[in-house]
């Protein structure tokens, strides 16, 4: 060990035993705050603890087309598989951090020459030296090593340790992230293929009435014909038509559009969606077991990522407050070193070693050190509050998507009354006006409300099959 080496040993020791002595264990106070993770016992004051976020998803939508949709999409989304890849990201750095807590070994060789001046120190010294009688030192000299090292660093204080554990539950965090995507992907899909039966049942719809105003049309064009009506009322009932031949293309145009957004999550490209919209009518939405708020805690996979973040980011701060602690590295070489290759092999001449241990730890102009610290805490905290919103988030959404099924519920009821009324009224305004006990303008309306409250009610259909979709995603569902 060379003498300038061991001046700066010794220097290492004595500044961390100043080190240790001016700030010992001592580090910056701060804020703590546990998270509250409490919830209300119930949600509608039932304790039945039956959740229908512990069915799969093939369990729970029982259409053939719709399952195969979400089958693809499981294995074609891009955005899911960019987030697989996110997941084996964080697996390597679990691997990293792993790493850095064991002792690195390496081995290394080279080869180099040197030719020093001969009015210098050395070179003076080596021009008057004899390797073997009769022979000067070699000039240039050659110079020949190979051997190996090895660094640790003793994790006293588990800061390695503990970011290797950081690594884990960000790890953790990205797989429940996957699982949150999975369950909103599966959502959408059922959502949007709900959305295209509806669309295909108004597109039905406008086209039996396009067929019942013609029907209308000339109906009013014979009775002109025979002067019980004026052109007055032929231009209207024409006009009515034309309104509703409009709507044809503006429906078809969303039906094209809602089949290629379900195109793109399935990952690919435009093309018709196979489904059977007959009975979407008919359809009556899953009787819902909600169980009882605790359980999102574990069914939600959003929740379980914040959770794991949270734990991720305490980690984090104790891995920023252990860097005020002196740290112990140790490091350790060994080999075979000369001017010529042959005498590489010739020991204990030729051979080299060391063995050296350092310790250091912060003493003067540690801002560094405690922003670090101080923005670990903070990032601490937005973990603890961004895992109360997230429970507080996935309660408010089971409650409200319970409130609007029954309230669903009582208006597809009224709708469907209002339908049947009006559908009569129909029937009675057209017998009235070919009597002449009624103008045209009752007819017309009467029509136009029909037809509206037909689209009210499958609207109100699609938002009830909605609605049990949404209530599945709110309570957890979908990811297992």
């Amino acid at each position: 060990m060379s003498k300038m080496f061991r001046k700066y040993k010794y220097v290492y020791v004595v500044a961390g035993c100043l080190a240790l002595t001016f700030t010992g264990c001592k580090t910056p106070s701060l804020v703590q705050r546990e998270a509250n993770t409490e919830t209300p016992v119930s949600f509608n004051d039932s304790q039945d603890t039956t959740n229908i976020a512990q069915l799969k998803w093939k369990e729970y939508f029982t259409d053939p087309y719709l399952d195969t949709l979400i089958d693809v999409a499981l294995q074609n989304n891009q955005e899911l598989n960019i987030t697989m890849q996110e997941i084996q990201i964080s697996r390597n750095e679990i691997k990293a951090r792993k790493g850095e807590y064991l002792p690195f070994v390496g081995v290394k060789g080279g080869a180099g020459i040197e030719k020093v001046g001969r009015y210098t120190s050395q070179g003076a010294n080596d021009a008057n030296t004899e390797i073997k009688p009769g022979k000067e030192f070699p000039e240039p000299l050659p110079d020949y090593m190979i051997g190996a090292y090895a660094n640790w660093e003793i994790d006293i204080w588990n800061k390695l340790h503990n970011a290797k554990k950081s690594a884990i539950s960000n790890y953790l965090a990205t797989v429940e992230g996957k699982n949150f995507m999975v369950t909103n992907l599966i959502a959408e899909i059922a959502n949007s293929y709900y959305e295209l039966l509806a669309l295909d049942n108004q597109l039905a719809l406008v086209n039996q009435n396009i067929d019942i105003q013609s029907n209308a049309l000339n109906i009013v064009k014979l009775q002109k014909e025979s002067a019980r009506v004026t052109e007055l009322a032929v231009k209207r009932f024409e006009a009515q038509l034309l309104h509703t031949k409009s709507i044809q293309f503006d429906l078809k145009q969303q039906i094209v559009e809602t089949e290629n957004r379900i195109n793109f999550l399935v990952g690919r490209f435009p093309q018709p969606v196979a489904r059977d919209h007959q009975n979407f009518i008919n359809l009556v939405p899953e009787t819902i077991y909600a169980g009882i708020p605790s359980q999102l805690l574990e069914n939600r996979p959003d929740v379980k990522q914040a959770e794991f973040e949270l734990a991720a980011a305490k980690l984090d701060v104790k891995v920023a407050k252990a860097r005020f602690y002196p740290s112990l590295g140790i490091s350790a070489g060994i080999g075979f070193q000369a001017f010529d290759p042959a005498y590489l092999v010739k020991t204990p001449e030729s051979l080299l070693y060391s063995l050296a241990g350092d310790i250091a730890a912060p003493l003067i102009n540690r801002n560094a050190i405690k922003a670090t610290y101080y923005s670990a805490n903070s990032k601490q905290l937005q973990a603890v509050f961004n895992y109360e919103k997230t429970i507080l988030n996935a309660y408010i959404e089971v409650a409200n998507e319970l409130s609007n099924i029954n309230n669903l519920k009582e208006s597809y009821d009224l709708k469907s009354k209002e339908v049947d009324a009006l559908t009569q009224s129909i029937n009675i305004s057209n017998d009235l006006f070919t009597s002449a006990r009624a103008d045209y303008m009752e007819v017309l309306m009467t029509q136009r409300d029909a037809l509206e409250s037909k689209f009210d009610l499958i609207e109100t259909k699609k938002a009830q099959m909605n609605a049990m979709v949404n209530i599945y995603k709110a309570l957890g569902g979908g990811w297992k």
